[in-house]
């Protein structure tokens, strides 16, 4: 039963990552990747897992140490409800770049390779991101495009409409348009 479970946590995650990748812009893939309920069923699954080594799994996050984690891992009910909690934070971490590259105007043709990097290899994904993330959002405050986190018009002076997420004051938020030259 572990070993379906373990299968099944990254096939429940699957079709989000999909829509990330492969509809970016599209209606529904907004409307998911806004919503951090798409891992309420790998979070289930991680406790179908982490529910019969309870005791292990509280000594290990309890009083970190290798040995703990190597004993928790060593166990397969373990090592699956770690697995459920990686692709569970992974995909809330993809999640949120996809909203950040939508609101700053970045390339779905730059972000589908990140995208599939996160999958595989969350912290490298996040590390090439970020700095890709800053340089954007540099430009957009030089430009006044793209910065307030507003729902609507700015409220503070200026004079942007936009149409960000949040809440927030300035010149309104405006998707910034690619880097000359870059396709970023």
């Amino acid at each position: 039963m572990t070993g379906f479970l373990f299968e099944l946590t990254f096939w429940l995650a699957a079709p989000v990552w999909l829509l990330l990748i492969l509809a970016p812009g599209a209606r529904l893939t907004d409307r998911v990747a806004a919503s951090p309920l798409t891992v309420v069923p790998v979070l289930t699954v991680y406790l179908a897992l982490a529910l019969p080594v309870a005791p292990e799994l509280w000594a290990a996050v309890s009083s970190p140490d290798v040995d703990g984690f190597r004993e928790l891992t060593a166990l397969a009910d373990g090592a699956g409800a770690i697995w459920a909690q990686v692709i569970a934070w992974d995909l809330l971490l993809g999640q949120w770049m996809y909203r950040e590259a939508r609101r700053l105007g970045i390339s779905a043709w730059a972000m589908g390779p990140l995208l599939v990097l996160t999958i595989l290899l969350s912290p490298i994904g996040l590390l090439l991101f970020l700095p890709l993330r800053a340089i954007r959002t540099a430009g957009a405050r030089g430009t006044g495009a793209g910065t307030s986190p507003g729902t609507g018009p700015g409220t503070g002076p200026g004079t942007g409409t936009g149409t960000g997420t949040g809440t927030g004051t300035g010149t309104g938020a405006q998707p910034a348009a690619a880097a000359p030259g870059t396709g970023i």
